[in-house]
């Protein structure tokens, strides 16, 4: 088969099933055949639900073996069952299809549910395509075009362990394909921290996305003049009730390709107000002054929430700092996860844990340092306070029970605040698993809160006022209104 294009191909297609070929189908065809032409090998494509992508993508392959029957094509997708469906599909076409007659093989061993072999002039040990799914071996296979069909589902990115789980296996296509071949990816996001996202996340440690240099082709169901992509199928009743049905995250998710949880989450990291500005601290007239962007700190608020962070084990030890400045904005300026070292036999997990938090506060000139005292903290507070003096840091040590459920306290602290849109994180705040935390936290669910509930104690906590003992120990106190006034008086006795 020569001389004709995918497009052509597609409505050929479409013909011979007595249907027709909408708008959107002929912008991925065209879309395809441009990157192929152009030897861009790189390619990922995104449509709404129900958009038809992946018949597009199966006379995509079956077009391409047309053109070059050597060519070897591998379907990944997150279960088999699905990968074998596009292989299915391809079959049917190959074999109904007016330009690709005589690629059927004569053999029946050649023409199997997850993998078939047309006819080819080279002897190949791949067979022309065959299904995998993203759990299965793939060492030894070799192939010209990897396509990546609906890798990532909820079951393949619900939680850090999968996602990571899911990059890890993907990885390995670099060792299937052949110099010059082709990756496709074909899906929607199913997570905030989607394998499809254009911008990095931070928070999760990526320095650049996971597909960063793809040509990407993205069609959301609703343009930007709010005019349906495919009107025939999804009118703009339709579109309002699935909407209602479905929910806001899900429909965002799905329909309009934007990278959020699927789960309806109670905390949106997206309301948090982001800053890199630092801590600015001065004296003037003999009174010190600790300001941030710009804006002068009347209060601050420290929490640590303690364990024993084993590096990789068990819960995080956290310890965060809120400012809030004269206009009632909350600042987030850190979030640490601490961890000990076990190889530092001389001193003691605690200890070590005690002296990263005294440094923490030094950093951050807070004035107090409140406790967690539930389990393993009741032990804390006398190492915490040696170390504070043994470092001649002037802060305190308050010791704080919780008696609220850790949920309770979670919604308390961040629904009010986020909601007003007055919490302002630090850049560095964004590094941490904090923000990974937000997303996936929902009321009485699994997913990891030691740096939710860290910040909930200092937005829930009232600041500390220190004793004139602090200045005296040698560190100016810089909240307004904490020091004496010395006011001359004129009286005749």
């Amino acid at each position: 088969m020569t001389g004709i294009d995918f497009p052509e191909f597609v409505w050929v297609w479409n013909r011979r099933m007595g249907q027709g070929t909408p708008r959107h189908h002929l912008r991925m065809a065209r879309w395809l055949a441009a990157r192929w032409h152009g030897r861009e090998r790189e390619l990922l494509l995104m449509a709404f639900r129900s958009s038809g992508k992946s018949t597009i993508v199966g006379l995509f392959c079956a077009w391409v073996l047309g053109q070059d029957p050597n060519l070897r094509i591998m379907v990944l997708a997150a279960d088999l069952a699905l990968a074998k469906k596009m292989v299915r599909n391809v079959k049917r076409i190959v074999e109904r299809h007016p330009l690709t007659q005589g690629l059927k093989p004569h053999r029946r061993d050649q023409w199997a549910a997850d993998q078939f072999t047309v006819n080819r002039p080279v002897e190949l040990r791949d067979p022309s395509m065959v299904a995998k799914g993203i759990g299965a071996n793939i060492t030894g296979s070799r192939a010209e075009i990897v396509i990546c069909d609906d890798v990532e589902v909820p079951n393949t990115c619900d939680s850090a362990p999968k996602r990571a789980d899911l990059r890890e296996r993907l990885a390995e296509i670099e060792y299937v394909m052949v110099p010059g071949g082709t990756q496709l990816y074909v899906g929607t996001p199913h997570s905030y921290y989607t394998i499809y996202a254009d911008r990095p996340r931070l928070e999760a440690g990526e320095a650049r996305p996971f597909l960063d240099g793809f040509s990407r082709l993205e069609i959301p169901l609703i343009d930007g003049h709010g005019r349906s992509a495919w009107p025939e199928r999804f009118p703009s009743e339709r579109v309002g009730a699935l909407r209602k049905r479905s929910g806001p995250n899900k429909f965002d998710s799905q329909m309009m390709l934007r990278p959020v949880n699927i789960a309806d989450g109670r905390l949106d990291p997206d309301r948090l107000r982001f800053y890199e500005a630092e801590l600015v601290y001065a004296e003037g007239n003999g009174l010190p002054l600790l300001t941030l962007d710009g804006k002068r700190l009347v209060s601050a608020s420290c929490w640590w929430d303690p364990s024993y962070g084993s590096p990789g084990k068990g819960d995080a030890s956290v310890v965060a700092a809120v400012f809030t400045d004269e206009g009632g904005g909350y600042w987030l300026h850190r979030v640490r996860y601490l961890t000990f070292d076990p190889a530092l036999t001389e001193v003691d997990e605690a200890t070590q844990l005690c002296r990263q938090v005294a440094a923490f506060a030094a950093d951050l000139h807070v004035p107090a340092i409140q406790l967690e005292t539930n389990g393993l903290g009741r032990f804390l507070p006398g190492l915490l306070r040696r170390e504070l003096a043994a470092a001649a840091i002037a802060c305190a040590v308050v010791e704080v029970a919780s008696k609220r459920a850790k949920d309770q306290r979670i919604v308390d602290a961040f629904d009010a605040v986020l909601a007003a849109g007055a919490l302002h994180a630090h850049r560095s705040v964004w590094t941490t698993p904090f923000i990974g935390e937000m997303r996936d936290w929902l009321p009485g669910g699994k997913a990891r809160d030691d740096g939710l509930d860290a910040v909930a104690g200092c937005l829930l906590s009232q600041p500390v006022r220190l004793s004139r003992a602090a200045a005296a120990a040698g560190r100016p106190d810089w909240r307004p209104g904490t020091g004496g006034i010395v006011a001359e008086s004129n009286f005749v006795f």
